[in-house]
């Protein structure tokens, strides 16, 4: 079902569900766990827990309509070790603990009200610093789910200045100014790749300059303090991270504004299986 989040797109994935027919879908769970790459020990205790969404939040088009889910099968890999190697754990675990790196993943969202041209947000993290970030905007309706509107259609809303400030201070780089009018919005989609890492490399997005403005206006700050994106950790950063928005016109709707971070971290697990984190916020 992967297909552009345009009426192109939409359409396309329609199709399968025409007349109520099921269709067969498989795909991963989006975990910090399940996205590093070391194996779990053995006799670790691990349960999943899926919330959906409601059909307005996840659907679009005409009310009253429902997803049923007829049969969902959990596949999990399972890797079986030597025993030579089983009590090699053993015996490291009595002096310390295994650790696994990850990618923790933290969403924070504020409301806008109507008519507002301006939006300041003081300690949205405090404590430790997040490695990236990702902003977006959104209709408040459409977020909180109606079948009129698509929640992943981020808009600019005229948007002419965006800034992260760490202690004070602008980070990565100083506020982007912006002219959507004027189609001057180039720094914010470069952003999408200097905040991600893919510039200088072999590597592109799906979201062209054109589709930019019309839907996937997203912006993206690297915060951490080599801007690289490798398997490393970095020195952990406690600050207080502010984010202030401007807008040119005033928002004619309340809109939500949504802020994607993400965290180095590491959990530990000791020789009797018991869970360490040092997750700050």
């Amino acid at each position: 079902m992967f297909y552009k989040d345009n009426n192109d797109g939409l359409k396309l994935r329609s199709k399968f569900f025409e007349l109520s027919a099921t269709v067969d879908m498989i795909g991963g769970l989006h975990g910090d766990l399940f996205h590093q790459e070391r194996l779990l020990l053995n006799l670790v205790d691990v349960k999943i827990k899926l919330i959906r969404s409601k059909p307005e939040f996840c659907l679009q088009g005409n009310a009253g309509y429902k997803v049923v889910l007829e049969k969902i099968n959990l596949l999990v890999r399972k890797v079986r070790v030597s025993p030579g190697v089983i009590l090699g754990h053993a015996k490291a675990l009595e002096n310390g603990t295994a650790k696994y790196p990850l990618n923790r993943v933290l969403c924070k969202v504020y409301s806008v009200p109507q008519g507002s041209m301006s939006f300041v947000q003081d300690n949205i993290f405090v404590g430790q610093m997040p490695k990236r970030i990702i902003v977006g905007c959104v209709d408040n309706d459409a977020f909180h789910g109606t079948f009129e509107k698509s929640p992943f259609e981020f808009k600019h809303y005229h948007m002419n200045f965006i800034g992260i400030y760490v202690d004070g201070q602008p980070k990565p780089h100083a506020p982007l100014e912006l002219n959507f009018d004027k189609n001057n919005y180039i720094k914010g989609y470069h952003s999408l790749f200097s905040g991600t890492e893919k510039i200088g490399h072999d590597q592109g997005l799906f979201i062209s300059r054109e589709d930019y403005i019309k839907g996937n206006t997203l912006f993206a700050f690297n915060l951490s303090p080599d801007l690289c994106n490798g398997d490393h950790l970095n020195l952990i950063k406690q600050s207080n991270l502010r984010l202030e928005i401007k807008f040119s016109q005033s928002l004619s709707q309340t809109i939500s504004v949504i802020v994607f971070a993400e965290f180095d971290n590491v959990i530990e697990i000791n020789k009797t299986r018991n869970i360490l984190v040092d997750f700050g916020n």
